[in-house]
């Protein structure tokens, strides 16, 4: 499948809208927006709750109001069901979320013309395993982190490639992430940008005890296993900054690729190293010419 594409939608667009409710500012923009919308498309469910199952409802686009937290839950909500999202930064960072709210008039215009670009981004399902059977999963868009937790003392997380055994990180945790998930918790903690569209994971130990355990780069084709043998009381898996479960000894964490993708529209001016450069704050004596 492409990793880029472009749709039109030959009925009345059908929008969610959705952000963070508990912050002030995205529900005063909603009901800003609210009217500007309506005269492009019509609001089929609106929740500033992300309580929401999106994945019964039939909609063409999702209005994200937020930052990059807002379209992790949005992608949640929508499940395997993922229609095109628009995302309006009302954060600091946003990777992600990286249209102004002044473009939305001309991306719905656009979007309901067929002359919008939409990037599909590389999702996951994780899996723990109990005894051989699934106990928990979730989808997810970011990261798996398997984390020490309390004691805080160190863990040994053996790691597995197509059941094949790679080696074992004795670490204060270990990252699974995808390509989006590269510049969150990843890239904090010293991991590689990659561009969002590979299909790829990193796998990145937290703080490990060997300084020669480095990040690795390798096919989102494979299937990746982690397991801690002995496990912290604390230990714990988290996806997408949400945690999933707690482990037991000798549960299986597994991570592949999820057959839903990620569908984010791309605005005009809107380029990748331009991105990087303006929320990393990367200098240089680079002439640009950005129009």
């Amino acid at each position: 499948m492409s990793q880029l594409q472009q749709l039109s939608v030959p009925h009345p667009l059908r929008v969610f809208l959705l952000g963070a409710g508990q912050r002030p500012d995205v529900l005063a923009e909603a009901e800003r927006l609210r009217p500007i919308i309506e005269q492009h498309a019509e609001i089929v469910r609106t929740d500033f709750t992300g309580s929401e199952d999106l994945s019964t409802i039939e909609a063409d686009l999702a209005i994200v109001l937020g930052g990059d937290g807002s379209i992790l839950r949005a992608a949640r909500q929508m499940g395997h069901r993922q229609v095109p999202v628009v995302a309006v930064n009302l954060g600091k960072l946003g990777f992600l979320a990286n249209m102004s709210p002044d473009e939305l008039p001309n991306i719905l215009r656009e979007f309901a013309a067929g002359r919008m670009r939409i990037i599909e981004h590389l999702m996951f399902e994780c899996v723990v395993l109990r005894g051989g059977e699934a106990c928990c999963r979730q989808l997810g868009l970011n990261e798996v982190v398997v984390h020490a937790g309390t004691p805080f003392s160190l863990i040994n997380v053996d790691l597995y490639v197509d059941s094949e055994p790679v080696t074992t990180y004795s670490c204060d945790g270990l990252i699974i992430s995808t390509p989006v998930g590269s510049t969150a918790h990843c890239l904090s903690a010293g991991g590689p940008i990659l561009r969002k569209n590979l299909q790829a994971f990193v796998i990145l130990p937290l703080s490990p005890h060997t300084l020669t355990m480095r990040p690795v780069v390798d096919s989102a084709e494979r299937v990746y296993e982690m397991v801690v043998e002995r496990p912290n009381a604390g230990t714990s898996v988290v996806v997408d900054g949400r945690a999933l479960c707690q482990l037991q000894p000798g549960d299986r964490v597994r991570v592949a690729r999820a057959a839903a993708r990620f569908k984010l529209v791309t605005g005009p001016g809107h380029n990748y190293y331009r991105t990087l450069r303006e929320k990393l704050g990367w200098g240089g004596r680079l002439k640009l010419n950005d129009k």
